[in-house]
């Protein structure tokens, strides 16, 4: 009886963990697919990606439901139960960047009659190569619970931040120079801000990886790069955003 019970427990726990893993797939593929929609001029993505969605959203719900009923039944202790808490708070970080995802995708379906600046399209999609890279990186560190990695790919979050306050600053000097230029780099400004807040979802991911396993939250702050709060912006150009589900 007690066997079944342990072989029991094991299923549900990597059943929890297979959804994880699939979470963190569907997650990559919307970020990708909405970049790509970006610089195609892609509608028809767009709409794929804004509809897969509802996808992601199902996923973390199954998620949260079967870990709380597991630790319900089950009361894991120690590691087993960070493994628990820790899916709880990763499929939430894969959800966000999901609809992160999602936001890229509209703002595409809304410029869609606009012209786009070529050179600021592509600083956008080196940055969201930058973001996805360190989002595939993290769930690697997950499967293989590799808290050393993890906390590699934490501090490599500035250059992401670093990168996002120079575009930010060159979207601006464009909206500036031709007042034209305005509705389409006010989306693109957006979608930068996006993929920005993906890299830090994919930094919450890698602190988890670290607390499931030590058992302790890594202790110093996080390195941020992003400046762009104490620039100066005309209020005709910007106003200030609504933290980071900007859609």
């Amino acid at each position: 009886m007690e066997q079944h019970i342990v072989s029991s427990y094991d299923e549900e726990l990597k059943f929890i963990l297979r959804r994880i893993s699939e979470m963190g797939g569907q997650a990559e593929r919307m970020v990708e697919q909405s970049v790509a929609a970006l610089i195609r001029s892609d509608w028809g993505l767009a709409q794929s990606v804004v509809a897969d969605d509802m996808l992601l959203d199902a996923a973390q719900r199954e998620v949260d439901e079967r870990a709380i009923m597991t630790i319900a039944k089950r009361q894991p202790m120690a590691q087993d139960l960070r493994e628990i808490v820790g899916a709880i708070r990763i499929s939430s970080d894969l959800e966000r960047i999901g609809d992160l995802g999602k936001n890229i995708a509209k703002r595409v379906i809304a410029t869609h009659d606009h012209v786009q600046p070529i050179q600021l399209v592509r600083g956008i999609e080196h940055m969201s190569e930058l973001a996805l890279s360190q989002l595939k990186d993290v769930l690697d560190a997950y499967a293989t619970r590799d808290h050393v990695r993890a906390e590699e790919i934490r501090t490599n979050d500035a250059e992401i931040d670093a990168m996002y306050t120079s575009l930010f600053r060159e979207l601006l000097t464009y909206m500036m120079e031709d007042p034209r230029n305005i509705t389409a780099c006010t989306h693109l400004l957006f979608s930068a801000k996006n993929i920005e807040r993906i890299g830090d979802h994919a930094t919450n991911i890698a602190e988890t990886i670290y607390y499931i396993k030590t058992g302790r939250q890594i202790e110093t702050d996080r390195p941020k790069g992003d400046s762009t709060p104490s620039m100066t912006t005309p209020e005709r150009l910007l106003t200030p955003a609504s933290g980071d589900g900007a859609a």
